[in-house]
């Protein structure tokens, strides 16, 4: 497939146009925390448990027979879901039932399957 790149042949800054962009973009920090937090999108494993996870809510021992992989395998990702925020859990006796977060991620979710979707 050949598909051209397309560049600026103008001279003229816009400046009106840089300075609205300048004004609403948000605070660097914000950035790099949304990066970061697309970054732990960026695992297909993460995204299975994403996925698991909006049918019910599941032990480590659940997922790990889902995904065919070993609780410690497991217990790593939910960790890193668990910092990003995307994931939460709540204790039965000895075992921690593993949910999302909150209605935010099935739509962060949704979004990116639509995109891919959509051809």
């Amino acid at each position: 497939m050949n598909k051209e790149i397309q560049t600026c042949t103008c001279n003229v800054i816009h400046e009106d146009i840089i300075e609205n962009a300048r004004s609403k973009m948000p605070e660097e920090e914000t950035l790099y925390d949304v990066a970061e937090l697309f970054k732990v999108f960026g695992d297909t494993t993460r995204i299975k448990i994403i996925y698991a996870l909006f049918m019910s809510e599941m032990c480590v021992c659940d997922i790990a027979t889902l995904l065919g992989m070993t609780q410690s395998a497991i217990s790593h990702q939910l960790r890193v879901l668990k910092n990003a925020r995307l994931v939460k859990f709540r204790k039965e006796g000895k075992v921690a039932y593993y949910s999302l977060d909150d209605d935010h991620v099935k739509q962060i979710f949704d979004t990116g399957l639509a995109h891919i979707n959509h051809r």
